[in-house]
């Protein structure tokens, strides 16, 4: 395997992913994924954690603990850190290179469509102001990832992911599909928690009308 220059990388994101699959050590380190993205840093882990996360959500309790390194990068994300930081312990992690091939064999063919159409464009929503909005609703989607919610955590991650994809492209048009994912997400939310509550308060109503109604029959 190459000994890349990973500060003046210019691999597309695909191939790096594909390298860094084909080492031999049986074992992943963070730390080694850290290096290979590079300056892509903050959009590559994004990327990474998100699909990570997405694909792992049918996975009762793996999302809480998958979630925790991707709230800390969105976190850095709010505070405007030039380089992304990590924990040695979190460094040292590790997880079997067949687990990761088999998640990035997943997710490879729509990843490679979207990294052929992404360009650099709209640079108003990739800037400093737009890095620091991003950075703040990928903490609270994060967030959301980590609850034991089943497969509630699904487009909370791919949205996470969107956001360090169009970060890492600097492409407006994949961070602006991502907003108006969460819009949409936020909506459904909205809806759904509107419909419960009604049905909720419904139901009980109509308890404390058969209970009056039972307790007239015997007074």
């Amino acid at each position: 395997m190459p000994d890349y220059d990973y500060q003046s990388d210019t691999r597309p994101f695909s191939q790096v992913l594909d390298d860094i699959g084909a080492k031999a050590d049986p074992k992943l380190y963070l730390g080694e994924l850290v290096n290979a993205f590079g300056e892509r840093g903050f959009g590559a882990m994004m990327v990474f954690f998100g699909l990570i996360n997405a694909i792992a959500s049918p996975i009762p309790g793996s999302t809480t603990i998958l979630g925790a390194p991707m709230l800390l990068i969105c976190l850095q994300l709010v505070i405007r850190r030039d380089q992304l930081w990590m924990p040695r312990w979190a460094l040292n992690s590790s997880l079997p290179r067949d687990n990761y091939r088999a998640t990035i064999g997943k997710v490879r063919k729509p990843l490679l469509f979207i990294e052929r159409l992404s360009r650099p464009r709209f640079s108003f929503l990739s800037g400093e102001v737009a890095e620091v909005l991003i950075g703040v609703v990928s903490s609270l989607l994060t967030v959301i990832v980590m609850l034991p919610i089943f497969g509630g955590n699904l487009f909370p991650s791919l949205f996470v992911a969107l956001f360090g994809f169009g970060l890492m492209q600097r492409d407006g048009v994949l961070i602006g599909a991502a907003w108006v994912g969460v819009a949409g997400f936020c909506i459904f939310v909205w809806a759904a928690w509107e419909l419960i509550s009604r049905l909720f308060l419904a139901s009980a109503d109509w308890f404390v009308q058969a209970g009056h109604w039972v307790q007239g029959l015997f007074s």
